[in-house]
């Protein structure tokens, strides 16, 4: 069988050293290495050798094998290589022909929503605060009213850097920051930015994704401001005939809370897919700014109230213009990118 084996090595160099085209190179790896090639067809007589001899030529036609492998990869750099020198001489560039004109490009899809966000709260008194994407866990957890034992910390998967720095989750540790640079005058800022989630991609979901908070701070502030504003916004991003309900929710931070709904915008409420039957598309998560926020960040909550509000951007893009998965924003595909 060695001499066999030894038989095939050369005419498989032979035949190698012959061959001119990526085609012929395809051949002749089927017809030497391939699963019904020459060598296969010999090692299935290896059953009837000898045990005792079996590991010796089992080793030689190992070496055999990567020995083919080896020149078959060099032979296909090579025969590469050829290609590309005749099509570049077969083509000759033109450098007196003028350039392709490049079209102009355009704003993308949800940096065109966060405008439109921003536009809407700007009208509202809002000012735009833009806060770090990589957060200490102070920030992010602690003084947002989620301590260390808190069950609330399972409700974010979150990317670590080490540990007392991460990847932001949402964008609410930002409301620690601009309150203790704002204090100690009142607070109506919105701010926007990525947050980070260690989260299965689907339609639905991406593990990195927009938000905007909202923060609001001052004397007398109730949940009736937080509710006028966010039906506002609503009907200014997504028409004035949309409806708005409020429901009741938990978020550490703040307390009361609430979900904000709106009438699907696809279906008008009736019920559809999108909507899961309810008429109904959740748009963000509120509630008046807990006690224990305010005093982190500097405020008396005895003297001071605030409400705050997060919402997303990708979302509120998919429902504007029917887009059914989340993916197509960070796919680069220009077919999508070129429609908005």
């Amino acid at each position: 069988m060695k001499e066999e084996l030894e038989k095939i090595k050369k005419e498989a160099e032979n035949s190698l050293q012959e061959l001119k085209s990526i085609d012929e190179l395809e051949k002749w790896f089927k017809e030497f290495l391939g699963k019904k090639g020459k060598l296969s067809r010999i090692l299935k007589g290896m059953r009837n050798i000898p045990p005792d001899k079996r590991p010796s030529v089992g080793a030689f036609a190992n070496e055999i094998k990567e020995f083919l492998k080896k020149e078959y990869s060099l032979k296909e750099k090579e025969l590469k290589k050829a290609k590309i020198e005749e099509e570049l001489k077969a083509k000759k560039l033109d450098i007196t022909l003028p350039g392709r004109p490049i079209g102009p490009g355009h704003l993308h899809i949800v940096t065109q929503t966060l405008r439109e966000i921003y536009k809407v709260f700007a009208s509202m008194g809002f000012q735009i605060y833009e806060a770090p994407d990589v957060e200490t866990e102070e920030n992010n957890f602690e003084l947002l009213n989620i301590p260390a034992y808190h069950p609330a910390r399972e409700m974010w998967d979150t990317f670590w850097i080490n540990d007392k720095v991460l990847l932001r989750t949402h964008t609410s540790p930002g409301q620690i920051r601009v309150m203790r640079e704002y204090y100690p005058e009142p607070i109506r800022v919105i701010l926007p930015g990525k947050c980070y989630r260690y989260e299965d991609i689907t339609a639905r979901s991406e593990h990195q994704f927009y938000q905007v908070e909202g923060l609001a701070v001052g004397h007398n502030i109730t949940l009736t401001d937080l509710k006028g504003t966010m039906i506002n916004a609503a009907k200014r991003l997504f028409g004035e005939e949309r409806k708005v309900r409020f429901r009741g929710s938990y978020f550490p931070f703040t307390e009361p809370s609430v979900e904000v709904d709106m009438d699907c915008i696809l279906c008008k409420g009736k019920g559809c897919r999108v909507c899961k039957y309810t008429g109904w598309l959740e748009i963000a998560g509120a509630g008046m700014t807990h006690p224990v926020v305010l005093k982190n960040g500097g405020y008396d909550p005895d003297e001071w109230t605030g409400f705050a509000f997060g919402m997303g951007v990708e979302r509120p893009a998919m429902l504007k213009y029917g887009i059914e998965d989340i993916r197509y924003f960070y796919k680069n595909d220009l077919r999508f990118l070129r429609q908005f």
